[in-house]
């Protein structure tokens, strides 16, 4: 049972935002209505959403006793018919600050819609004038209504792509029990399939289902019996006895060609010759990877992003060789775990990768030229990114992040010095505690960039400034990219980066906001940096 509304820029225009406060109370409705999250019957009946949760069995008959008994429904605590009256102020300003943290009024109007509704109109849309900002008017004529419902179609688009397929995995295979492959291994044993992880040892396979254990009782919330069944499905296999019976064999070890050749060549002969034989590779081309096979057109590319549970895209990778057959297949297993399958060509990054690294360098180099890094993070996140790409780097590591940025060595660009620095100095980022930022149990620490409560203009305009000029590369290589056929057509490169990377849903992607906005010059260079800096002195 959900409100779903907001997550397309919309508002509960039918009652839900009236009713559902009088009925669970304003804290549990705020929530719900301002996250779009669902609750299942359990947490329904729990928090007074529904009155009885029942085997569907026996639901009418549950349903028809319930309304001829003429109970009434329970009565709110009286500290929540407060917040519905006389401190409906004190709970809207406080909602209103919680979502400005998250996001900006000009970005997501309808969340704080929602909040003006119920604390000055009653919950009721149709109450609302029509030329006020909250108004059912001003929202659906909203820039962000559209581009939400657009996130929305291409969402469904790439769901599509695998439904075609009338395939069916039951059991996945997979080789290498770091944490990218343990993690794909963990997701697919949630979602119901068997599951065989493959290392040189149980001692190396030991963490992942560790790490697993937690995934499970996270999801199951703690009810042993369910994670008990999902550990049961993931079994640890160092003999790589799996390998004969699986539907689709992933591959995730590490980066080194000549160690995924012999790899494969191994798998080759002990798969059934139909199963889906994939790697994890994300830089590696799998035309060189397919050479060691006899038949090269199995191999295809089902490339996850870390961290594996949270990240809803996977890139389905076509060689040059790879069937039509394979790729159906590849894109209906992402479906069946529950993911979005993107059809991507064989090319240095795919997609994700590809306006990821550019967009970092970018960031970097401001670093490098003195902004702050808290400084170039804020911007982003102000512009509406999930993280900023200082923190990003950190986060994935600066090791793994020089390691993928040889890729662009063949285009003349040279890693920043302070990234050659740290890495030398094993300072590698969240993993090692330090990094561009120091890390402390697992927690980013950052300096507050020294603005004043009230920002002036000239904060404002140079935040926009330098969000616009770090997302200047990563704009531009998903123009490239679509010019060169790594995706078919634009808005699948829409669709990638928002899924892949998390940019800001409220522009409908990288190139219908390009188009949307044009091409303003970007600041570079010294005078763009003094500029930022003058803005936070």
């Amino acid at each position: 049972l959900a409100l779903p509304e907001v997550m397309l820029g919309i508002v509960p225009g039918w009652g839900g935002m009236k009713r559902l406060p009088q009925r669970v109370g304003p804290a549990l409705a705020l929530d719900l209505m301002l996250s779009g999250k669902a609750v299942d019957a359990k947490k329904a009946k729990r928090i007074g959403l529904a009155d009885d949760c029942v085997p569907p069995r026996v639901m009418e008959n549950a349903a028809r006793m319930r309304v001829q008994s003429g109970a009434t429904n329970a009565a709110l605590p009286w500290m929540a018919r407060l917040m519905n009256g006389p401190l409906r102020p004190v709970v809207a300003a406080k909602a209103r600050k919680q979502v400005a943290e998250r996001a900006r009024r000009e970005h997501y109007p309808a969340p704080y819609a929602i909040i003006d509704i119920w604390a000055n109109f009653g919950g009721d849309a149709l109450a609302v004038p029509a030329g006020h900002p909250s108004s059912l008017e001003a929202i659906v004529a909203s820039p962000t209504t559209k581009n939400l419902l657009r996130v929305y179609q291409l969402q469904e688009r790439l769901k599509s792509f695998g439904k075609a397929e009338d395939f069916m995995p039951r059991h996945v295979h997979v080789v290498g029990a770091g944490v990218m492959g343990g993690d794909i291994a963990a997701v697919c044993a949630l979602r119901g399939l068997t599951v065989t992880l493959q290392d040189q040892s149980v001692e190396r396979i030991a963490p992942a289902i560790a790490r697993a254990a937690k995934l499970f009782e996270r999801r199951f919330k703690g009810d042993r019996r369910q994670v008990r069944f999902a550990l049961d499905r993931l079994i640890p296999d160092p003999q790589a006895h799996g390998a004969a019976r699986a539907d689709v064999i992933i591959e995730a070890i590490f980066e080194d060609l000549d160690a995924k050749r012999a790899l494969f060549a191994d798998l080759e002969r002990r798969a059934r010759p139909d199963a889906v034989l994939a790697t994890n590779t994300s830089s590696l081309r799998l035309e060189d990877i397919a050479t060691a096979l006899q038949n090269p057109a199995r191999l295809v590319g089902i490339h996850f992003f870390n961290p594996v549970a949270m990240m809803p895209l996977v890139e389905v990778v076509q060689g040059v060789a790879s069937t039509a057959g394979a790729l159906h297949r590849a894109a209906a297993f992402v479906r069946h775990i529950d993911k979005l399958p993107l059809p991507v060509k064989s090319a240095p990054g795919f997609l994700v990768n590809a306006v990821l690294g550019p967009y970092m360098l970018e960031a970097l180099r401001c670093v490098e030229e003195g902004i702050a890094a808290e400084t170039v993070d804020a911007a982003l996140v102000s512009f509406g990114m999930p993280i900023g790409p200082v923190e990003l780097v950190d986060t994935v590591g600066l090791d793994i992040a020089l390691a993928a940025g040889t890729t662009l060595a063949a285009t003349g660009e040279q890693a920043p010095p302070r990234l050659l620095a740290l890495v030398t100095a094993g300072k590698l980022g969240k993993k090692t505690g330090q990094g561009y930022y120091r890390w402390v149990e697992g927690k980013v620490q950052r300096t507050k960039a020294p603005h004043s409560q009230a920002p002036r203009t000239s904060d404002t305009v140079a935040e926009q400034e330098l969000a616009a000029r770090i997302l200047a590369p990563m704009l531009g290589a998903a123009r490239r990219c679509v010019g060169e056929g790594v995706v078919a057509d634009a808005d699948l490169a829409d669709a990638g980066v928002i899924f892949g990377t998390g940019f800001a849903p409220w522009t409908g992607g990288p190139l219908q906001y390009q188009q949307h906005m044009g091409n303003p010059p970007i600041g570079r260079g010294p005078a763009f940096a003094d500029r930022a800096l003058a803005s936070v002195q």
